[in-house]
């Protein structure tokens, strides 16, 4: 997958300084050897030295940096290096995660569908996965080998589950949502009842979690069932790796959490946090 120069201006919204038919077809780092066909950015100053030694074919740099001396690379201007360099890394890994995807097809065996599943249009579901009775699978949706997809369970269009997630009975995920490996959606509540004798009584977690649309759920990230009710993760909303998401929570809309936290439960966080 090559890029020309003036193309990857027109992304990032940039103007070329060199030969507009340079072709790019890798992303490097401005200080560290770079292979032919290579693009990075420098938005540091604290780099600034490696503008005078990198070997990049092209860099994204900022419209008021002065150079003190002739460079290697041609350039691409822009007002901020760091987005426009975040523009283009979207864009890269939307069209090679595409590619990946759309060669993800049909249904591998061994792997098992309970009966009144409803299966949607150009679904997968790879080796060793198994989908419970009663759910449904929408259009696009990809279920990765060794996921585990409960009864009842209710997939939106395009939403992927990758490899060794596990979401149990009920569970409601909306579209164009992604759950990353080893994942845990719905797993039981921490609820106990303290007893006169000072043991614990369980208490039934009766409720489900509902994921709305275009919400990512990072690697080993657990989000409880509700006692009662809903757990639920807002429209939008990105959870990061190893986060415990407890019963009752609601989350709200394009929250981002990241890494290692955890969110006791029946706690209520807002929109845009």
């Amino acid at each position: 997958m090559k890029f020309t120069l003036q193309a990857i201006a027109q992304i990032v919204g940039g103007t070329v300084e060199g030969n507009p038919d340079t072709e790019i077809w890798q992303l490097a780092k401005i200080d560290e050897p770079a292979p032919a066909g290579s693009i990075g950015f420098f938005a540091n100053p604290k780099y600034e030295p490696y503008l005078y030694t990198t070997n990049l074919t092209a860099l994204l740099i900022a419209k008021d940096v002065i150079l003190k001396k002739e460079i290697l690379p041609a350039l691409i201007r822009v007002d901020n290096p760091y987005t426009a360099f975040t523009v283009l890394l979207e864009t890269y890994s939307q069209v090679v995660q595409k590619q990946q995807l759309q060669a993800k097809k049909g249904i591998e065996q061994p792997s098992f569908i309970g009966e009144n599943t409803i299966q949607g249009e150009n679904i997968y579901v790879g080796a060793f996965a198994y989908v419970g009775k009663g759910s449904t699978l929408g259009n696009n949706v990809k279920i990765f080998p060794h996921a585990y997809i409960g009864d009842n369970v209710k997939l939106g269009d395009n939403t992927i589950v990758y490899a060794g997630a596990k979401i149990y009975e009920h569970t409601e995920v909306g579209k164009d949502c992604v759950i990353h490996a080893g994942a845990v959606i719905g797993s039981e509540g921490f609820g106990f009842a303290p007893q006169p004798d000072g043991t614990y009584r369980n208490i039934p977690q009766l409720g489900k979690v509902i994921l709305e649309n275009n919400v990512s759920i990072g690697a080993n990230t657990t989000i409880d069932r509700a006692t009662l009710g809903a757990t639920i993760i807002a429209e939008g909303t990105k959870l990061d790796n190893l986060i415990q998401i407890g019963h009752n929570v609601v989350v709200g809309k394009h929250t981002v959490i990241a890494a290692q936290a955890g969110i006791a439960g029946s706690t209520k966080i807002g929109d845009y946090v």
